[in-house]
């Protein structure tokens, strides 16, 4: 069956378009359900991204080699996954490590109480950038899962903290020591699997990545699912990684406000978030990779999977366009001109300076006058919507 998009929806390698070993591979398990799709191998997964499209594929460690190979077998599956990846056409952009799935992090990984847990997360971690940079990859993404509580009384905050910035810091050396490259992408997510999960929103991380050793290496990788479970405003923590020049990778995906990690098809429940999230990644010329983590709904075989994936990438792509509609609108244009001023137009409020300061210490200001301007936000959002829903 074809699945390729064509015209202007088709993806192209130019959109990084990229999916995880996990995702497409999900196999539709839940904590009621057991699988509903066999497994698939690596190889076989590489293969599918190459007919849906897609430009790469993301890895934990653990997707591709067990936990307990042997040397060799890590070395030949490695080896055969980037035989796989270059026989398709797809590239491995983003490397990450499982620090959650096994009982050996039951407490944490690197805030976990045990130091025997600490030194052998950091050694698995390890491992795992090895395997990314073998495959090329130039991102490293971190996802504390288990790095939180169910009750505060197992150990002080501030502790943890410090075992995590340690932690960190250990790595971006190790990273150093051996040349790889990599940029670091620490990714939030609140409450889940862990009833209080220590760095809980992208805020969180921006304000940790400053007390580390080597910030200008760790940068964050929000997710689209993490911010909307605890009701945020998901583009607003993008923007505000962006302007700190630390948006090195970003997940895609949907999810309803209130619920626990539901990873929906990428503009399924919330699309006018996520036109405005597409609309700033483009507006500002985000040019790093846009990845997928999400899955197919539970009863879908691996056909739905397919439907899945190309259904991310479309609708992406329909909203990039939507997004260009928007800006090229001449009514919404006309309202953002004469309810804005543009930044270098700011005079005396853009920068401090003693001139002026006393000029701006000097104005006599007209509120009742400045209350009375007209702000038409709601004919604004309303040519939003008729641009969505195609009656503009």
């Amino acid at each position: 069956m074809k699945r390729k998009a064509d015209g202007q929806y088709a993806p192209k390698p130019e959109h990084k378009f990229s999916f995880g070993l996990w995702t497409v591979g999900n196999r539709g398990r839940d904590p009621f359900g057991d699988f509903v799709r066999p497994p698939l191998k690596p190889a076989e997964i590489v293969a599918m991204l190459s007919e849906v499209g897609a430009w790469g594929v993301n890895l934990h460690d653990n997707d591709l080699v067990p936990i307990d190979a042997t040397p060799a077998e890590r070395d030949r599956l490695v080896r055969e996954f980037a035989a796989s990846c270059k026989k398709n056409g797809i590239v491995v952009p983003m490397a990450t490590v499982s620090l959650f799935f096994d009982p050996v992090f039951r407490d944490g990984a690197f805030t976990a109480n045990d130091p025997e847990v600490r030194a052998y997360a950091l050694q698995k971690t390890m491992h795992a950038m090895d395997i990314g940079a073998e495959l090329g990859a130039k991102i490293f993404v971190l996802w504390g899962g288990r790095e939180g509580v169910e009750t505060d009384a197992c150990r002080r905050a501030d502790v943890a903290i410090k075992r995590l910035r340690d932690a960190v810091n250990y790595l971006c050396e190790y990273n150093l020591d051996r040349r790889y490259g990599f940029k670091l992408a620490l990714e939030a997510k609140p409450n889940e699997p862990r009833a209080d999960i220590y760095m809980a929103t992208t805020g969180h991380y921006l304000g940790f990545i400053a007390t580390l050793d080597h910030p200008e290496m760790v940068g964050v990788n929000p997710e689209v699912a993490h911010e909307h479970m605890a009701g945020l405003n998901f583009m607003h923590g993008v923007a505000q990684a962006w302007e700190a020049g630390k948006l090195f990778h970003i997940d895609l995906n949907d999810q309803m406000p209130g619920r626990y990690d539901q990873d929906l098809r990428f503009g399924s429940a919330n699309l006018k978030s996520a036109f405005w999230l597409v609309k700033f990644l483009e507006d500002v010329g985000y040019d790093g990779p846009r990845h997928f983590d999400a899955h197919a709904y539970r009863t879908e075989d691996y056909e739905g999977v397919k439907d899945f994936a190309t259904g991310c990438m479309r609708t992406y792509l329909i909203l990039k366009e939507k997004a260009q509609r928007w800006n090229e609108d001449a009514e919404i244009q006309s309202i953002l001109e004469a309810v804005s001023t543009d930044p270098d137009q700011d005079g005396e409020i853009g920068r401090f300076s003693k001139k002026n300061s006393a000029s701006l210490l000097s104005r006599t200001f007209d509120r009742e006058q400045i209350a009375q301007k007209r702000l038409p936000y709601e004919r604004l959002d309303q040519l939003t919507i008729d641009i969505l829903t195609g009656v503009k």
